[in-house]
């Protein structure tokens, strides 16, 4: 098995519950649409790169995800300039905006993406680093290529597990892209991610794991009212508090959450 390329043995119908509070298949269909606009008009915009301001793409990023019905709750300590490389566990697609709305950052992702309708051209033209998983002689070279953008003072953001998992599970944090962190002695900043229901209760709605395709799961999280994302930004591991990359990455998830599923009390934002 790669590094690059682990698995989850999460599956749509053994993890992810049926949605119980369904919105109306009109507001469904009105909150895709406004998703499709928003995403054509990142597309739009996307040539014009970094004079874009930084405040904007976050809250393009928020409001992305807000249009599918999804509230947003951040929480923690603002991400630091410079060289930065944000790390998170992995449950959704939806996991992709919501660390830009903490600081917009260069994703590392499969090269599977390239291929989505829509999104696969807007990861294009945001200079996305994008990882072929299953070759492991391409290790070394996209590890030199992420720790030189973080030497070139720009964030890129990762998830570590290399697969999405439901949330009543997590997976262990691979090692390699924590090297490109060593390598151009720059901070880790880990971020927790959840997904809830208004009422404080967990919920897989927005889980994309196993065969399900990226349709069924827009839809899945467009029909289901009151999903809450809970995004907590950690504090940043500093350059050189860890000798070696096993123990930064164990650092990094120590602090991402531990899949429990007891009630929690909410204030949305």
């Amino acid at each position: 098995m790669s590094v690059w390329l682990p698995s989850a043995p999460c599956t749509p119908g053994a993890c992810v519950e049926p949605v119980r509070a369904a919105a109306a298949v009109p507001r469904a269909v009105l909150r895709l649409t406004a998703v499709v606009v928003l995403m054509l008009a990142g597309i739009a915009l996307s040539p014009l790169g970094g004079r874009i301001p930084t405040e904007w793409v976050r809250r393009w990023c928020r409001a992305l995800v807000r249009a599918i019905g999804v509230r947003v709750r951040v929480t923690g300590a603002p991400a630091p300039v410079g060289g930065l490389l944000l790390v998170a566990n992995h449950v959704s697609w939806l996991d992709i905006p919501l660390l830009a709305a903490v600081r917009p950052a260069r994703m590392l992702a499969k090269t599977e993406i390239r291929h989505w309708p829509v999104a696969g051209a807007l990861a294009a033209r945001g200079g996305v680093l994008f990882i072929e998983r299953d070759r492991i002689r391409a290790l070394p070279a996209t590890v030199a290529r992420i720790a030189e953008t973080l030497r070139e003072g720009a964030a890129v953001a990762a998830f570590p597990e290399g697969s999405t998992w439901c949330g009543r599970a997590q997976g262990r944090f691979r090692r390699a892209v924590f090297q490109a962190a060593l390598d151009a002695d720059v901070p880790v900043q880990p971020v927790s991610l959840r997904y809830r229901q208004a009422g404080g209760g967990p919920s897989t709605a927005a889980a994309f794991v196993g065969e399900d395709t990226l349709l069924a799961s827009l839809w899945r999280v467009a029909r289901t009212r009151g999903l809450v994302a809970e995004v907590e930004v950690r504090p940043v591991i500093p350059p050189g508090a860890h000798p070696d990359r096993r123990a930064l990455a164990r650092a990094a998830q120590s602090v991402t959450p531990e899949p429990a599923w007891t009630h929690v009390a909410l204030v949305s934002s």
